[in-house]
């Protein structure tokens, strides 16, 4: 554990090549009060962790910080000049310049993890995260600060298996990052209310032949823009999330009841059972049957 005038925890870790194929290690997490009209960054870091706010520097590792306090500034390769506030969470990859420094009259009060590992490059490499937007706008959230004293007080003990609690915790904290950001953006667009809506229509009438066409007209939007919106906020087309509702309801029937395969698939708004099974199987890899007996704990 490092102290110095500003209020600061910082503790740097190792991890053994076990550690390794968890998928994601942990070489430092801390915490900095920066005050204002102080010296920054502190000079407490070992040598690799240093540098200049004028020159950057480039890591071997990400890092992802949590400004709660102050305001400042971040820039990098592919992210040009963006002011930092509180609230703002801003990732660091690993072999990409960048600087980023609190506003001398503010300081800013700053919670950091360093890690590395296949799961995260992973997750870079299909774009859940990316150099070209690096800055969360989460919002000064209490449960975030929590996870992160959490993680230092998981580092000062480093018990049995402490790489993989750590891991656990900045999962949870990229997951948050993600969601929260991406949910603002969203907001931004005020299409959040018609989109919930629109997953509610589809809710409630599944089962009875309803086309997105037809929901769109409901929530104002253009099929369009709609079809577009949907997929970016669920993941799934509005005909794909209606399909998912209904091999669900399917499920929940097969595993549930004793209704014949033909009534179910009548139930939830197919027009033949051939049609349900052919469909079924394609989004399971089992028959409506199969997945009954399996569920059931039927033997064939």
């Amino acid at each position: 554990m490092i102290r110095n005038g500003n209020d600061s925890s910082i503790k740097y870790l190792l991890e053994n090549e076990q550690d390794a194929l968890w998928g994601l290690t942990i070489n430092s997490v801390g915490f900095q009060c920066i005050a204002p009209r102080s010296v920054y960054p502190p000079k407490n870091h070992p040598t690799r962790y240093l540098f200049t706010t004028e020159k950057g520097r480039i890591l071997n590792e990400y890092q992802l910080l949590y400004i709660t306090r102050g305001k400042g500034s971040f820039v990098s390769s592919g992210c040009k000049h963006t002011p930092i506030r509180e609230g703002n969470m801003f990732l660091l990859f690993p072999g990409e310049w960048h600087t980023y420094y609190p506003e001398n009259e503010s300081g800013w009060d700053e919670y950091w993890f360093g890690f590395k590992g296949i799961n995260m490059d992973k997750r870079s490499e299909h774009g859940f995260f990316n150099k070209q937007k690096p800055v969360f706008n989460i919002g000064v959230s209490e449960e975030v600060v929590h996870l992160y004293k959490q993680a230092i007080a998981i580092a000062n003990e480093q018990k049995a298996g402490f790489q993989q609690m750590l891991a656990g915790i900045v999962n949870y904290l990229l997951g948050i990052a993600y969601s929260l950001d991406k949910h603002a953006a969203f907001e931004e667009l005020n299409v959040v209310h018609q989109i919930n809506k629109a997953k509610v229509i589809l809710l409630e009438n599944f089962h009875a032949g309803i086309k997105p066409e037809k929901i769109a007209m409901e929530v104002s939007m253009s099929y369009s823009w709609f079809r577009r919106i949907f997929k970016e906020y669920t993941g799934f087309s509005p005909h794909q999330y209606l399909l998912e509702l209904k091999i669900q309801k399917g499920k929940e029937l097969l595993t549930n009841t004793d209704l014949p395969i033909k009534e179910i698939a009548y139930s939830i708004g197919f027009d033949n059972s051939d049609h349900f099974c052919t469909t079924f199987k394609q989004r399971t890899r089992m028959t409506p049957v199969g997945y009954r007996n399996f569920t059931k704990g039927k033997t064939i």
